[in-house]
This record gives structure tokens, sequence and C-alpha cells, in this order.
């Protein structure tokens, strides 16, 4: 299978400070892969970089083998950032019909109907963004980063903040797009999460892959151990 993502020998250094270390890696087309490590770790370091925000102190990143373009038309990305940003002071309809106007989706306004119905907020259409909760703004932005069903997602802790629930309706809403061939990038503190959602998965810490593989292949290095002692091994090393 072809890959969408290729890291290739990345490295990247802030005021001399070297927070990634000759990383590679790939993300196949059609598969999610989970991107793993604790706070600090490198995880939105090689997303910004991946996506052009930063510029790389060496090494080579690609989106279907070339530097990620968001011009280009042919390579569709969505991403969904930990940090959110939505028109605050907008109406939350207007809001969805504005981007998907943007991306060029056919009837953005039924489209953005059908799915805050979807997601239980077809009675705050009208309301503005400023006066939703902060889960309900998540959904919204949600849905802004899957108009058009890109061909790579990446989702930085899409769940983060979510009840059971709602956590089930997006791993839900994933795992529809997965199988219509989007591939994924998931960045998530949530093992279950992991395990149930990835093909493959790469843990970060300090700039450094500790574990790549599939999830099968990752619990076998490590002894048959389950993803979340994996993480407690490998974060709990330098108090040993």
């Amino acid at each position: 299978m072809k890959s969408i993502v290729e890291v290739k020998n990345f490295q990247m250094a802030f005021d001399g400070k070297v927070v990634i270390k000759d990383l590679s890696f790939e993300v196949k087309k059609g598969e999610v892969f989970g991107l793993l490590g604790a706070n600090g770790s490198g995880k939105t370091t090689t997303i910004r970089a991946l996506l052009g925000f930063y510029k790389p102190t060496g090494g080579e990143l690609l989106v279907d083998g070339k530097k990620y373009n968001p011009e280009d038309t042919n390579v569709d990305v969505g991403y969904l950032p930990e940090e959110r940003g939505l028109y605050r002071k907008e109406s939350v309809i207007d809001t969805m019909v504005y981007f998907g106007e943007l991306k060029g989706i056919k009837e953005p306004r039924e489209w953005a109907l059908r799915y805050l119905e979807r997601v239980g907020l077809l009675d705050k259409v009208n309301e503005k963004v400023e006066k939703l909760s902060g889960g309900q703004q998540q959904k919204v932005q949600l849905g802004l980063t899957i108009m058009g069903s890109p061909k790579l997602l990446i989702l930085d802790e899409p769940t983060k903040g979510f009840d059971p629930m709602n956590r089930r309706l997006l791993i839900e809403i994933i795992e529809e797009l997965h199988k219509k061939g989007t591939a994924v990038i998931m960045i998530t503190h949530y093992m279950d999460e992991v395990e149930k959602l990835c093909d493959r998965a790469l843990l970060l810490k300090d700039g450094v892959a500790r574990a790549y593989g599939t999830i099968a292949e990752i619990k076998k290095e490590f002894g048959g151990k389950s993803l979340d002692q994996i993480f407690v091994d490998v974060y709990g090393e330098e108090n040993e």
C-alpha cells in the first residue's frame, strides 16, 4: 500500500535546542495511524512541520509524495488542532456554510444540517458559536474538518473533554471516514482509542521514536503488555 505521509530523517531545533531527532515513519493511504506520546514529546511539532507551519532543521516531510501546499487541490487535508479556532460571533450554520463554500462543497447548508443532526446540535443551528459549550464547539470544528471527506485527516486530541457518549459518537464518525478510504493521523492519550481504531502507531519520547509498527508488533516488542503499560514503562524509565 502506498504512503500518503512520509517523514524521513526529520530533525527540528528551536533556539539551538533539538526537539526532534532523526525521526522517520510513514502513514499508508487509508489507514488509521496513532501518534502517541506525553505532552512535549514532539507530536504537534511533527504535524506542524508536516503542514508547513514550521521549517524543519533537517530531513524531509511529504504529503502524497511532495511538500504540503494548502493551495494544491489534489491533496485534501483536514486538520483539527488541539487549539480550536472558530468565528465566535457568527452563528453555527453561517460558520459551517462559509467554510463549506470555501471548500467547494456542493449544497453546504444541507451538508451542515445533516451533520448537526448527527451530532445532536440541530437545535443550535442559529446560536452564535460563543454561546456553545466547549464540547459543542469542538463538534462544530470537527464538522468543518471532515467536510468533503479529505484524503488525509489529522486529529489532535479530538475527544479531549468529551463524555463517554460523545467520545463513542466521534469514534463512529472516524470509523466511517476510514471505511471510505480516508487516512487518519490521530494524536490521543486514550490508549483504548488506539487499540480500537489504529492500524499502526508511533510512540514518541523526547523527539525519538520508542515504538513503531502495528499494534500487535508493538505489543510483541514489549512482551505482550497493553499499550497503557507500554506507555507507562517508556515514560517511567527515568525514574527507575
